[in-house]
């Protein structure tokens, strides 16, 4: 009997018991790696080598699952906790974009039934009143992107990707923050400007691990797309990212890379069915 038939009968046996002892179990790990386990069962259960955490008030909305081409999204309930899912860290979007399983199992053998109901990413967290509700976007939402890409005068690709080709580690830096002033960032001895458009990374403090995005910036300063919400003292290390305006007289004579430019700079637009004669 192969492996994925003597599953099949061991769920089916749990599954045909008159009683059965099942709890929900979640998996979420965000971006940056940090996994987290979380169980409707009001006892720690612990499942190849992660702890799933009692959470009661973790709940799924209806789950359905179907041979159709639909996208599929479930909406997720829990309660807020400081040992789980903090208000801070979701505000801060620590688990945006974060990756969710759904399995579903017996208690009293823990891991044995293994049943996965749901996998996805976390979408949009609302708050209210010490609870959350977030969307999880199933795999087949990737079927909702567009298949050909829409023309534009600016190139399509992100500095770095595998479509730009451009070294992005040739365009990181470790620097320390000289003072934090709203959105202003000041640092000794960078050149803002070429910056603008890119990232910054916060390496310490209460905002360690989370990117700001950068609008601006000239010598020794850099201008945030919104003003962190906590302190960072000075001296905190941060990594930033150069960023590019997405021009091709940028890509080509700034990083060399006209080649890869994903965009129709010379392509007419529809502006030239408004031009006349000796316009």
């Amino acid at each position: 009997m192969s492996a994925p038939e003597a599953v099949g009968e061991a769920v089916a046996e749990i599954l045909a018991k008159p009683l059965c002892a099942l709890a929900f179990c979640w998996r979420l790990e965000r971006r940056d790696g940090v996994a987290l386990g979380l169980t409707s069962h009001d006892r720690t259960l612990s499942i190849g080598g992660l702890d799933y955490a009692a959470s009661p008030g973790m709940m799924p909305s209806a789950i359905r699952q179907t041979g159709t081409l639909d996208a599929a999204v479930m909406d997720v309930e829990g309660a807020l906790s400081a040992d789980s899912l903090s208000a801070a860290d979701l505000a801060l979007g620590r688990w945006d974009g974060a990756t969710v399983a759904l399995h579903l199992t017996e208690w009293t053998e823990p891991g044995v039934l293994w049943l996965e109901l749901a996998r996805g990413t976390l979408g949009a967290v609302k708050q209210s009143k010490g609870a959350f509700t977030a969307a999880l976007n199933g795999r087949k939402a990737v079927l909702g992107r567009a298949v050909a890409p829409v023309t534009s005068p600016t190139c399509r690709a992100t500095l770095g990707d595998a479509d730009c080709r451009v070294d992005r580690a040739l365009l990181r830096q470790v620097v320390r923050l000289g003072s934090l002033d709203g959105e202003r960032v000041t640092i000794a001895g960078v050149d803002g400007s070429l910056y603008a458009g890119g990232r910054l990374r916060w390496l310490g403090g209460e905002r360690c691990g989370l990117w700001d995005g950068i609008a601006g910036g000239e010598a020794g300063v850099l201008l945030l797309d919104e003003p962190p919400d906590e302190p960072v003292a000075p001296g905190t290390p941060m990594l930033i990212e150069q960023g590019c305006d997405k021009r091709i007289a940028t890509c080509a004579g700034r990083f060399g890379n006209g080649a890869n430019f994903r965009g129709e700079p010379y392509l007419p637009g529809n502006d030239l069915l408004t031009r006349y004669p000796g316009a």
